[in-house]
């Protein structure tokens, strides 16, 4: 991690405030899986096309998620079962600012929409403002609860010209109650763009490097980990989660 914060001082900073004109609240979603070794060779070939995201002299935040699901997992079997109109809900804490946010995102024919109102603090039980601002979108009101804690560390690119973000999430922590795990290895990263375009500098090094987009949301992984086979059924996921856990494996 230490080369980590290095590196990410060789960009030029962006304020939150900057920032607000690639919010991207609707827009699609990349992803690509790959290992914080590989995370230190690939850093230096994007400086001169991103500008890095500081927070209170931070250019590594730390983020804290609290996610929710009914006692289906129907959230986590509609991305399971492939549907394109499927939902993630979860209070995410932006810990260098003291932010709390209740988002909601909404996946629908390969495009994400992400909305969300202000939290006071996690809860593992949603309040009256809170389950009326979800029953604005979901498609039937469903009794959610609480399932999963995530936390992990991000870098936040923005890209010097086209509107383009890049989040670079690592030193990923699940946990429930006393079960743990966790992929210190393991970096998943995210392009975010108003529109599909492969023309992304991060995109053309992914293509160089041979890295391939890679579909599986940090919830899904959590929920694998933390309820295996007992409680959820992921056979679509299981040769995904493997490559992961081989990513994660491979220290040099």
């Amino acid at each position: 991690m230490d080369k980590i914060a290095t590196l990410v001082q060789k960009f030029n900073p962006i304020t939150l405030e900057e920032m607000d004109r690639v919010k991207l609240m609707n827009r699609i979603d990349t992803k690509f899986a790959f290992s914080v070794n590989q995370l230190v060779e690939l850093l230096p070939a994007l400086s001169n096309d991103y500008r890095i995201l500081e927070i209170k002299d931070t250019r590594t935040p730390h983020y804290q998620s609290l996610y929710f699901d009914d006692v289906d997992f129907s959230f986590f079997n509609a991305h399971h079962n492939g549907r394109t109109n499927r939902f993630k809900v979860r209070i995410r804490k932006y810990v260098e600012s003291d932010l709390f946010f209740l988002e909601l995102k909404h996946k629908i024919k390969g495009r994400t929409d992400k909305k969300r109102i202000k939290a006071t603090d996690f809860s593992e039980n949603l309040d009256e403002q809170q389950v009326t601002f979800l029953n604005q979108y979901l498609t039937k009101d469903a009794v959610l609860k609480a399932n999963l804690w995530n936390s992990f560390n991000r870098i936040t690119l923005v890209n010097n010209v086209d509107e383009e973000r890049l989040t670079l999430d690592f030193n990923l922590h699940f946990h429930w109650e006393e079960t743990h795990h966790k992929f210190e290895n393991l970096v998943i990263a995210e392009l975010k763009q108003s529109k599909l375009t492969r023309n992304s500098p991060f995109y053309q090094l992914m293509k160089t490097n041979y890295i391939r987009p890679y579909r599986l949301s940090k919830y899904c992984i959590g929920a694998i980990e933390l309820y295996n086979e007992k409680n959820i059924k992921y056979n679509r996921f299981k040769e995904k989660l493997l490559k992961l856990k081989s990513i994660n494996a491979h220290v040099a």
